[in-house]
């Protein structure tokens, strides 16, 4: 039987270290020791709610801008964001390298440890390094991390419960990231029904933009489905699958107005769904125009604009947002009643 979020968070001080790796070039077993890190006993339980899919702001040349990192990391403390989810596609970690992940995890700990509950990305194609950076992820001081399915390699449903599991042995709470449209490889129910079982596979972020996925993962997840969280990565439907029976959303739209977003969330969680429709209203442009471009180039657009951040600078292969969106953003942002 699947533990509850609740208590397997309760066991993690008891862990001095976790289980290693079963390597799968050969038939033997190679052991590597991995080593909790010292924030095992102040780890948070991720909530219900908005999830902010956090933007990194860098400098016009393109470093990190710590300062300016900082600043965000407040004004989502002082919004009521629920969780936020760093270090995944939208603050563009796949252009850092380990020290500038370490860099930011060690900002974001030590402005919000505590305070808010943290869902890092360490999603990636090759499991050694999905290990090396969830690792880094345990020892800095993450609460959870986000494990998008291994993309572009379309791995078989029996490949993707290995390598999720391998992950979660590690004894950091996983939410598994289903993304099909950028990764070509589905999660399916069943699949997450079979990773459920594990005590530290705790939930999904499903961008697939499919609504039926809420109540037929619920039929699949059976006696676990109370306790798996189920939050939406598809801003456009994220209202609607919440009042399906789903647990919050991960989202990009909250980089801008994570206090509406926490809103509309908390009345889709209570039941109220003409509330959540009546105050998703407004935001039902900007969901949209935010993904003009490739993501994160117009959230960090409206994000300057809005005098959040100070530039707009997405590292190659990306770029800034073309002028041509500019005013199809701003008029989304002036819909919102933002501007």
């Amino acid at each position: 039987m699947r533990a509850t979020t609740a208590s397997f968070l309760g066991l993690i001080p008891l862990l001095g270290c976790v289980m290693a790796f079963q390597s799968s070039s050969n038939n033997n077993q190679r052991m590597s020791p991995l080593v909790m890190g010292t924030n095992s006993d102040e780890m948070m339980q991720l909530k219900k709610g908005a999830t902010c899919a956090l933007l990194t702001p860098f400098t016009a040349e393109g470093k990190i801008d710590v300062p300016g990192l900082e600043k965000l990391l407040q004004f989502h403390l002082n919004s009521g964001t629920d969780n936020l989810c760093v270090l995944g596609t939208t603050a563009e970690a796949s252009t850092m390298s380990m020290d500038e992940r370490a860099l930011v995890l060690t900002t974001i700990v030590n402005s919000v440890k505590g305070k808010i509950p943290l869902l890092v990305g360490t999603g990636t194609i090759d499991p050694n390094h999905v290990k090396a950076m969830t690792q880094q992820a345990i020892d800095l001081g993450a609460d959870a991390n986000l494990v998008v399915s291994p993309y572009y390699v379309k791995p078989p449903q029996r490949g993707l419960i290995r390598h999720f599991t391998e992950v979660a042995d590690m004894g950091l709470p996983v939410i598994l990231y289903n993304v099909p449209g950028r990764t070509a490889c589905d999660i399916k129910d069943e699949t997450v029904a079979t990773l459920a079982e594990h005590d530290y596979i705790v939930g999904i972020k499903d961008a697939t933009g499919d609504l039926n996925r809420v109540a037929s993962l619920k039929e699949a997840l059976g006696s676990n489905a109370e306790s798996f969280l189920q939050y939406s990565g598809d801003d456009g439907t994220t209202t609607d699958f919440v009042i399906a029976g789903g647990d919050g959303c991960i989202s990009v739209t909250a980089n801008l107005v994570p206090a509406q977003m926490s809103k509309i969330m908390k009345a889709g969680l209570d039941g109220d769904a003409e509330l959540a429709r009546k105050l998703n209203e407004p935001l039902a442009v900007l969901h949209k125009k935010l993904f003009v471009e490739s993501n994160p180039i117009p959230a960090k657009w409206a994000a300057k604009r809005l005098g959040l951040m100070e530039s707009a600078y997405c590292r190659p292969p990306l770029d800034e947002m073309d002028p041509a969106y500019s005013s199809v953003v701003e008029e989304a942002l002036r819909a919102a009643g933002l501007i």
